[in-house]
């Protein structure tokens, strides 16, 4: 499988992805679905995100409807055996602050 997203620069840092939080996006992370997944640009940071297909597009919408990541790949119709490159790009995600904790509160 080709990777599911593409980042216009990489983070500085390194955030703890933890599959058993949940987590949602920024809100200052707007989200235009596309043919081939979405694009996602962060306002904060002038970061730009694609996702290359509409199931990580549909996970990354859904995450702050369930109480952990592995729910909403689950509620995505992605089997535990084919989570390793969603969880990647979700990981990357956070790396890049389009998503966040969902308790984190928006400074």
């Amino acid at each position: 499988m080709r990777g599911l997203l593409t980042v216009s620069a990489p983070a500085k840092g390194r955030i703890e992805f933890d599959l058993d939080h949940a987590w949602r996006l920024h809100p200052q992370v707007a989200v235009r679905p596309e043919s081939f997944g979405a694009l996602l640009y962060h306002f904060g940071t002038r970061k730009l995100s694609f996702l290359k297909n509409r199931t990580i597009l549909a996970v990354v919408q859904s995450l702050a409807d369930h109480p952990d990541v592995r729910a909403a790949l689950r509620a995505a119709g992605v089997e535990d055996s084919q989570q390793d490159p969603y969880v990647h790009a979700l990981g990357v995600l956070a790396g890049s602050h389009m998503l966040v904790p969902a308790e984190e509160q928006p400074a």
